[in-house]
């Protein structure tokens, strides 16, 4: 079966579903339905979506699924967010995998305790 369209391939505006169609009992009503926030995201956000769902919202858990750094899932979670049409919250500073390293390293070595290692990593 075919991906649904959401945006119309001519003007790029949004597309309205106006027929539903039951192969099973050959049923068919038509009018105008909204096809809801999630109906708005790309095969690939939804892709994104399931992968986020299964790994119950761990984006560290996404990383070596997806094989991507912890920014890049960020980042496209944060376009998602939009997407749906909710307001994304300020942006978090995020440090890289080399500081993340270090800070890992010494907190292993003992130059940092536990607090301090999660205040630079701003863990919540």
């Amino acid at each position: 079966m075919n991906q649904m369209l959401t945006t119309c391939p001519v003007c790029d505006e949004r597309l309205s579903v106006t027929r539903f169609h039951c192969r099973n009992c050959d049923t068919t009503i038509e009018g105008h339905f909204d096809i809801g926030r999630f109906g708005r995201l790309s095969a690939e956000q939804m892709d994104f979506l399931e992968v986020f769902v299964r790994c119950e919202g761990k984006l560290s858990r996404m990383e070596p699924e997806l094989g991507m750094s912890y920014p890049t899932l960020r980042a496209r979670l944060t376009e998602i967010i939009h997407s749906l049409g909710f307001p994304v919250g300020p942006e978090t500073k995020l440090i890289s995998d080399e500081e993340r390293h270090k800070i890992l390293d010494d907190l292993a070595s003992g130059n940092l305790n536990s607090e301090e290692a999660m205040r630079l990593l701003e863990v919540d």
